[in-house]
């Protein structure tokens, strides 16, 4: 009798559809539930703890649960936290196109979470960190699939120089997506602005456009300030939905409301948007229904509580639409 990893594999049924690389590299979340932080050389006890898979995880399984073929071509190491990655991919039917490394185990972050919800970070890379040309070679994208990059892999000193040397030479009809991420700012300028000449989509939160346009900018106004950026841009504004022009819109600048929910936890809120857009455009979706989606997809992932919350496509056909 089938074991539940390859009943779950099995049960995925990819729609005919472009294929969905995802190069942002994946590491495990060690999150601690903890009454406040420690002073200094103190400790607290904890009220919770969990260990699941994250960083790139949650986008890869976001696009996999919108039935469309998601491969993750990032390193993967040897040991407890290699195996959990693997098993957890398997389970929502990503594939895994680089080879484990048997020179060390994957990476993870230990969070801790405040009753307010205020999450603190500390994260030990392992083998995620160290990109090779090797991983890359064994992709080649063609026209109608979609290459998706973090700004986590272009800040790392290994990976960022072999991801953006390969992105310069990738064939123009395969797609780039780029959300540059909170550290957006640590990214060399010189290593963004090349990946950015390559990028046809670049999506990314209110606060990291602010950043990476250096303006207090809201709306449309923000949108203006990162025409240049890319072919088509995409901020995210949490609630109140998000907001786009470029590519396929001109110089129109679309905006999608959210529909309204009682939120419980934002974590990979960004992931689940950017990952069932991913995979709508991958499912050849216009970009207005795919914005729509995805932003369907991160309202009702955030009424649930965990990293990687996002609905599969049945649950989407109805949820919050205004029609």
């Amino acid at each position: 009798m089938p074991d539940r990893v390859a009943v779950a594999a099995m049960s995925r049924n990819p729609r005919t559809a472009g294929t969905v690389y995802s190069l942002g590299s994946i590491l495990v979340d060690v999150t601690v539930d903890v009454p406040g932080l420690p002073e200094r050389g103190g400790d607290v006890l904890a009220t919770g703890t969990r260990t699941l898979p994250g960083g790139g995880f949650n986008l890869a399984a976001a696009v996999a649960r919108q039935e469309v073929r998601c491969v993750y071509a990032a390193p993967h190491g040897t040991g407890p936290y290699g195996d959990l990655i693997r098993d957890a991919l398997a389970v929502e039917g990503v594939q895994i196109s680089a080879e484990r490394r048997d020179t060390g185990d994957s990476g993870f972050t230990v969070t801790f979470v405040e009753p307010d919800g205020e999450r603190t970070f500390v994260t030990m890379p392992g083998v995620e960190a160290a990109l090779t040309a090797g991983d890359l070679a064994a992709i080649r994208p063609s026209t109608g699939d979609i290459v998706s990059v973090s700004g986590y892999d272009l800040v790392y000193p290994a990976s960022g120089p072999v991801l953006a040397d390969w992105l310069a030479d990738l064939p123009r009809g395969a797609f780039v997506a780029l959300d540059p991420g909170p550290l957006v700012r640590q990214i060399p300028a010189e290593r963004l602005a090349r990946v950015l000449r390559r990028t046809d989509l670049l999506t990314l939160n209110r606060r990291e456009a602010q950043l990476l346009a250096d303006s207090p900018a809201t709306g449309a106004a923000l949108l203006e300030t990162l025409r240049s950026a890319a072919a088509m841009v995409v901020v995210r504004e949490g609630p109140d939905g998000c907001v786009a022009t470029g590519g396929a819109l001109g110089d129109r600048v679309v905006s999608v409301p959210a529909p309204p929910v009682r939120a419980v936890d934002t974590t990979g809120a960004g992931d689940s948007h950017t990952g069932v857009l991913l995979a709508s455009l991958a499912a050849g979706l216009g970009v207005e229904e795919a914005l729509d989606t995805a932003t369907r997809a991160a309202a009702l992932a955030v009424t649930r509580i965990g990293p990687a919350t996002t609905p599969t496509r049945s649950e989407l056909v109805d949820f919050g639409r205004s029609d």
